[in-house]
């Protein structure tokens, strides 16, 4: 399970929509590595500024790369994630995720450092054996 979804978050989907604050919430909670991570990311990039901000170093354990893992696969959580902090994530291998300012429309895909961190070439750059079976 990706989630710890509580019985009354559940019975508010079952009725309808859940607020972003709601789910930002289940999401803090359920994924602490992946949410401190990103939020600290966010920080850096918002008081040091450049192009974007990225980890890497690899998670502690097990346990916290799977919970970087399932955030970022996700759709759902990673669009939540983007609008709390209010930026572009993009993700290389098992542990190197970046955050990218947000920007008018698509957040951060307009930038050209967005654009070069998810392409090919940098893709291909960012490995090593180690990294294989990660």
């Amino acid at each position: 399970m990706s989630l710890d979804v509580s019985a009354e978050l559940l019975a508010a989907a079952q009725e309808g929509e859940v607020t972003d604050e709601k789910f930002a919430e289940c999401v803090r909670t359920s994924l602490p590595y992946a949410w401190q991570l990103i939020s600290q990311l966010s920080t850096r990039l918002l008081v040091e500024g450049g192009a974007y901000a990225d980890n890497l170093t690899p998670p502690a354990s097990e346990a916290e790369r799977g919970q970087l893992l399932r955030a970022l696969a996700s759709d759902a959580i990673r669009g939540c994630l983007e609008r709390y902090f209010g930026v572009r994530l993009a993700f290389q291998n098992c542990h190197r995720v970046a955050v990218f300012p947000a920007a008018e429309g698509q957040p951060g895909m307009e930038s050209g450092a967005y654009r070069r961190f998810v392409s090919t070439r940098e893709q291909l750059l960012n490995q090593s054996p180690e990294l294989r079976d990660c």
